[in-house]
């Protein structure tokens, strides 16, 4: 089956396989680069995510990819789409804000407050829930500003079904990534 590719491959040579190899990892290392800047302009540690459930239908479903900022001179208002993580939690969740409250910090650290303003709680609700979000808070009973990865800025919709099928099918990940790496090895370019 890949006989040809095989004989292609030991014709290039080691400095032509060394080469091709320098080159994939320059792609993911400008991968990784584009990424980490793109989450410090953004001020988020997750500047992109894929919806993962229907609880935020109609305004996205599950799939639509997410475009988030996470200003640290900005407040939050109900009604902003957000995304938060709890410590424990591996997956983020999408959520609009239903409820804001200000509390002003103690008096020890009022130098703290006036540089940064008054700390902000949140609670949150999916568009297509029930019931407000206390329950996936863990014991939580507001999310604090440290808990929010970032704020909705824009979406692509469906273009995360690609990384959900990645996700529920490794064998799909495993595949794509050999192909890739097999690709820009036997590239002659």
């Amino acid at each position: 089956m890949f006989t040809e590719e095989l004989k292609a491959f030991r014709r290039l040579g080691f400095r032509h396989v060394l080469l091709q190899v320098l080159n994939f990892a320059s792609v993911i290392a400008s991968g990784l680069m584009i990424w980490k800047g793109l989450g410090i302009i953004t001020n988020s540690e997750s500047p992109i995510v894929v919806v993962l459930s229907g609880s935020m239908e109609p305004a996205f479903y599950r799939g639509d990819l997410l475009f988030l900022t996470n200003p640290a001179s900005e407040r939050y208002k109900t009604g902003d789409i957000t995304v938060y993580k709890i410590p424990g939690a591996d997956i983020p969740i999408v959520h609009r804000v239903l409820e804001t409250h200000d509390v002003r910090p103690k008096r020890n650290a009022a130098v703290a407050a006036s540089v940064t303003g008054p700390n902000q709680l949140l609670l949150t609700k999916g568009d297509n829930n029930y019931v407000d979000d206390i329950e996936l808070y863990q014991g939580l009973e507001w999310l604090e500003r440290k808990h929010i990865v970032g704020k909705v800025r824009g979406f692509l919709p469906y273009v995360g079904y690609v990384t959900i099928a990645m996700n529920d099918f490794p064998q799909l990940k495993y595949a794509l990534l050999g192909g890739l790496g097999l690709l820009a090895l036997l590239q002659r370019e």
